[in-house]
């Protein structure tokens, strides 16, 4: 509530120090994104990114009376010195197989006025299912390293038997149906969406 930003360290080893500092002084533009979601309070725990439609909180009718059900921190946040857009999402083919590939592709721009590191995360929702599936799955990312004003394009090749899932019968299968397509910087801020059917 006091600061407007925190650098989680981890284990920076010898040089960590140093590194911390270029941090703080602006020698160095962190990238840096979360491998897990930071609860607000410990009664929100477990909090994670990947949950079922129903099962995001405790509270099924919205925030707790003491604080909100998003977690302090989402899977695959981190500040950066500079700012990012995405834009133009392609998704091709809009129909393949269980044995076919999709191919997404963005655009990222660096907006601002430094030389940074973006994370371009990819996630999938299976929209129906035999089972129910998690809201949001991370199934790629790319690390751009881009200077002011520069743009590029990212592409994910994304295999079909990637969205394959264990089902009641135990086996393994990629099931016929309607997907989510959502790309952005972290779990929370999704800037671009659409769509793929598998037949």
């Amino acid at each position: 509530e006091k600061v407007p930003a925190i650098v989680e360290a981890w284990l920076p080893g010898e040089e960590g120090g140093t590194a911390v500092a270029d941090v703080l002084f602006g020698n160095y533009n962190p990238g840096g994104k979360l491998p897990v979601s930071f609860p607000f309070h410990a009664g929100q725990v477990p909090v994670y990114y990947a949950h079922k439609p129903a099962g995001q909180h405790s509270s099924l009718w919205g925030d707790y009376y003491d604080g909100p059900v998003k977690p302090q921190f989402e899977f695959g946040f981190g500040l950066s010195y500079t700012t990012f857009e995405l834009s133009n999402l392609r998704v091709t083919p809009e129909t393949t197989t269980p044995d076919g590939e999709i191919t997404i592709s963005c655009r990222v721009a660096n907006s601002g006025a430094l030389a940074g590191d973006e994370v371009v995360q990819l996630y999938i929702n299976d929209v129906v299912a035999s089972l129910t599936r998690p809201v949001k799955e991370l199934k790629g990312f790319e690390r751009v390293h881009l200077l002011p004003g520069e743009a590029r394009n990212v592409e994910f090749r994304l295999p079909s038997s990637e969205l394959a899932f264990t089902g009641k019968d135990m086996k393994r299968r990629v099931e016929p149906g309607i997907f989510t397509v959502m790309v952005g910087i972290s779990s929370e801020t999704i800037a671009l969406e659409g769509q793929f059917e598998i037949q």
